[in-house]
C-alpha cells in the first residue's frame, strides 16, 4: 500500500464549492491542492444573492466583512403583473445568526475576487494548479491519485489525494467517470439573462421583482455594485437568433418600461432549468459537491449556496478525521445531512416558479400569499437551518432542539469583550450551559470523549448575574438563554458548524457513529 501523499484533499474546481471547501480546510491547516481549468474568475454574475447562513459560514474564516463590502443588503421581494397589480410581498425580517441581514443581492465576480485573494494568503496549505484539467482519477484504498493535463502546454503530472472533492460543475467530468447516473429532468424552456449597468435610479429598482404571467414571467433583480439583471423566458417559437443582438434584447427590456436611459447592457446569456440530482454523492474517497451533485432553479436563489453549504458541512468534519479526532464513518454524514436541505431548496425553487408563471387559479392566490404588504408564505430565507439527521443525538422534531442551528446573539465574555456568539464559541465543538458549567452534567467517559475533540466549556449568564470565571458567556439580550429555554435545554453541544450535536435532554455522549 502506497502511504506518501502528495496532498492531503484534491479538489476539483475552483469556483464558489471549490474555492469555499479549500478555504474551510486550507484555514485549519490540511494540505490542498485545487485544480482550475481557468485562469480567470467567470466575468458572467451566475448566482445573484447569499443569505445569512451562508455570511455564518464564510464569518468563520474571518471572510463575512471583507465579502459584505461587495454585496448590498435585499429589502424585500415581491411578485407583480405587467399591468402594476401586486401579487405578494415578502419584507425580510432581522437575522438570528449574527451581524449581516437576512439575505444580500451580490455580483459573484466580485464575491469570488474576495475568496480568491484568501486562498493566495493561504498558500503555506493551499496549492492552485490553474490551467490545469483533471483527466481521470484513479481510486486506491487509503487514496486516491488525480492526473491532470497543462492546456496550454499539453504537460501531464499526478498529484496523490487522501480524499478528492469533485466541485467540477453541472456537467462533472468526475461524476462522468464514476458512472454516477444524474436523475430528474431538464425543463426544455429556454432562458435568455440580460446582465446591464445602471445608469439612472427607477422607482423600487432595490426591491427583488419577479414579473408573474403565464406567457412571458421574468425575474427582475438588483445585483450588488451598480448591476442588474433581467431574466426572460423564449417562447416555443423563439430561438437564440431571435435575442442575438442589442437591439433584439432591447424589446424585452421596453416590455417592462425600462429604457437606454436606465442601464446599458453589456452581456447576455442562454440557458435552461434543471431539477436533477446525483443517485449517490459519495464513491470511496470521493465526494461530489456543488452543482456535480444537485442541479436546482434559480427562482429560491439557492443553487450557489447550497454548494458552499455543501463544502462547510464535509469539510469540518474532513478536518476532523484528518486530524485524527474523528473516526472516518462521520463522512457519511455528509450526503445524509445535505441531501434533504437541498431537496428542500429545489423543491421551494419549484413553487416559486409556479407562482411566477402564474400556475395558479388568479382567482385565488397561492397558498401562503397575500396581496398585502407581508406576506405569510414560508420562503427559503425564512426558514432556519436545521437537519434531518446525521451526526447528532436524540430524536429531531420540531420541539427538539437536536439538529438546529443555534442563534447568534451578540454577547459578552467575563472581561466584558462585546462580540458576536461565535467569537466565543472558538471554531470547533463547544458544549454550553444555562447557568453551569456544562462538564458538571457529563460522565467522566462522556467528558473523556468531548475532551478528545477540543470541546470548549463555557457558561451563559444574564447580564444581571454574577461571574463565575473566564468561560463566562453574557447573554446580553437574553436571545441565547429563551432559545435553550423554549427548548428545555440546560446544556447543548454545539458543533462547528453551529448545529446542535447533543443536548441534557436525549443525553450528552458524543454522536460517536
Amino acid at each position: 500500500m502506497n502511504t506518501y501523499f502528495d496532498t492531503d484533499v484534491a479538489v476539483i474546481g475552483y469556483g464558489p464549492s471549490g474555492l469555499s471547501a479549500s478555504l474551510k480546510l486550507a484555514h485549519h491547516g490540511v494540505r490542498v491542492t485545487a485544480f482550475e481549468k481557468e485562469h480567470s474568475i467567470y466575468p458572467r454574475a451566475r448566482a445573484v444573492t447569499v443569505n445569512d447562513w451562508t455570511m455564518r459560514c464564510f464569518q468563520s474564516l474571518g471572510l463575512d466583512q471583507a465579502l459584505a463590502r461587495t454585496m448590498d443588503a435585499t429589502a424585500a421581494l415581491r411578485w407583480v403583473t405587467y399591468d402594476g397589480q401586486q401579487l405578494m410581498r415578502v419584507e425580510f425580517p432581522p437575522s438570528r445568526f449574527g451581524r449581516h441581514p437576512r439575505s444580500y443581492a451580490i455580483y459573484q465576480p466580485a464575491m469570488e475576487e474576495v475568496l480568491r485573494e484568501a486562498g493566495n494568503d493561504m498558500s503555506e496549505h493551499l496549492n492552485v494548479m490553474y490551467g490545469k484539467e483533471v483527466t481521470e482519477v484513479r481510486q486506491e484504498p487509503d487514496g486516491a491519485t488525480v492526473h491532470w493535463r497543462d492546456l496550454a502546454t499539453g504537460e501531464i503530472g499526478q498529484v496523490r489525494a487522501r480524499y478528492v472533492l469533485a466541485c467540477d460543475g453541472g456537467s462533472s467530468a468526475t461524476r462522468e467517470q464514476l458512472d454516477i447516473r444524474l436523475l430528474g429532468e431538464t425543463v426544455e424552456t429556454r432562458w435568455v439573462v440580460i446582465d446591464a449597468r445602471v445608469k439612472r435610479w427607477w422607482p423600487e429598482r432595490h426591491i427583488l421583482t419577479f414579473w408573474s404571467d403565464r406567457e412571458r414571467p421574468v425575474v427582475d433583480i438588483a445585483l450588488a455594485q451598480g448591476n442588474h439583471r433581467w431574466e426572460f423566458p423564449l417562447a416555443s417559437h423563439e430561438s437564440e437568433a431571435d435575442f442575438s443582438t442589442h437591439a433584439q434584447l432591447w424589446k424585452l427590456l421596453h416590455s417592462l418600461g425600462v429604457t437606454e436611459q436606465d442601464v446599458e447592457i453589456h452581456q447576455h446569456a442562454f440557458y435552461k432549468h434543471h431539477v436533477r440530482h446525483a443517485e449517490r454523492w459519495r464513491e470511496g474517497r470521493i465526494f461530489l459537491l456543488g452543482d456535480a451533485a444537485h442541479l436546482m432553479p434559480p427562482w429560491a436563489g439557492a443553487g450557489m449556496q447550497s454548494g458552499i453549504r455543501d463544502a462547510f458541512n464535509l469539510c469540518w468534519k474532513l478536518v476532523e478525521v484528518l486530524q485524527g479526532r474523528l473516526s472516518e464513518s462521520v463522512l457519511d454524514s455528509y450526503e445524509a445531512e445535505r441531501a434533504p436541505n437541498v431537496e428542500k431548496m429545489t423543491q421551494a425553487a419549484v413553487q416559486l416558479g409556479r407562482i411566477i408563471r402564474r400556475e395558479f387559479n388568479e382567482a385565488t392566490p397561492p397558498q401562503g400569499a397575500s396581496t398585502h404588504n407581508q406576506a405569510p408564505i414560508e420562503m427559503p430565507n425564512r426558514q432556519d437551518p436545521c437537519l434531518d439527521t446525521g451526526w447528532v443525538r436524540g430524536p429531531i422534531a420540531i420541539d427538539s432542539i437536536i439538529g438546529k442551528m443555534v442563534p447568534q446573539p451578540r454577547v459578552a465574555n467575563a472581561q466584558g469583550r462585546l462580540c458576536w456568539l461565535d467569537d466565543l464559541l472558538g471554531e470547533g465543538f463547544a458544549l454550553i450551559g444555562d447557568g453551569v458549567d456544562p462538564s458538571e452534567f457529563l460522565s467522566c467517559t462522556e467528558k473523556g470523549a468531548w475532551d478528545r475533540l477540543q470541546s470548549r466549556y463555557l457558561c451563559v449568564l444574564a447580564p444581571q448575574d454574577q461571574g463565575h470565571g473566564h468561560h463566562d458567556i453574557i447573554d446580553l439580550d437574553g436571545t441565547l438563554l429563551q432559545w435553550m429555554r423554549e427548548h428545555g435545554a440546560r446544556v447543548v453541544a454545539v458543533r462547528p458548524d453551529r448545529f446542535i450535536a447533543a443536548a441534557n435532554t436525549h443525553g450528552l455522549a458524543t454522536p460517536w457513529e
